[in-house]
């Protein structure tokens, strides 16, 4: 009785200290604060082409931030899922605004996130980004071509992939059939 009460405890705090990142990383990224930022990612973080390492996450972070001038991340919801001692996934909703030169974009967004106890604290392993849509706070997402409302990221890599990426919603209305869609989507 008492290993399970020790094994219980142990993933109570593993979920508190995992749930501590997200917002963490937002009062960072609003902030500024490169030097937390980068600490709340495991010190081989995987930065692709800007090489690996928090020095790499870094020199990725400072010209994207230094392209926005405020910014404001709100986190909404954060499912943690524990494999391991050691090893966890997790799911964060985040609504995030930007200021864009004259312009204010908002963002819905889903994160899906890797996560890995190093020398007893929890950290990133990596964070994925997925979204619904990016619009200027004075038009609908829905409005115009895309929901890719943002000109700074129009590119086909920043394309929302949500909520078709989730492989439940599109069999929903696969079953729900085209005229269920068309009756509550402008744009399915």
């Amino acid at each position: 009785m008492n290993g399970e009460l020790e094994a219980r405890i142990a993933r109570i705090e593993a979920r508190l200290a995992i749930q501590q990142l997200p917002p963490r990383y937002a009062v960072a990224v609003d902030s500024r604060n490169l030097d937390d930022l980068v600490a709340l990612f495991a010190p081989d973080v995987d930065c692709g082409r800007w090489g690996k390492g928090r020095d790499a996450l870094k020199a990725f972070y400072e010209p994207t931030l230094q392209g926005l001038y405020r910014s404001h991340h709100q986190i909404c919801g954060h499912v943690v899922d524990l494999i391991d001692e050691d090893h966890a996934r997790g799911t964060t909703y985040c609504r995030a605004e930007h200021e864009d030169g004259d312009r204010w974009y908002v963002m819905a967004i889903c994160y899906f996130d890797e996560y890995q106890r190093y020398d007893g604290e929890w950290c990133f392993k990596r964070r994925a980004e997925q979204h619904w849509f990016s619009a200027d706070e004075a038009e609908r997402p829905n409005d115009g071509d895309s929901f890719q409302r943002w000109p700074r990221y129009s590119g086909p890599r920043y394309q929302p992939k949500l909520p078709q990426g989730w492989p439940s919603w599109t069999a929903f209305w696969e079953r729900a059939g085209k005229e269920a869609v068309k009756a509550v989507s402008r744009k399915p």
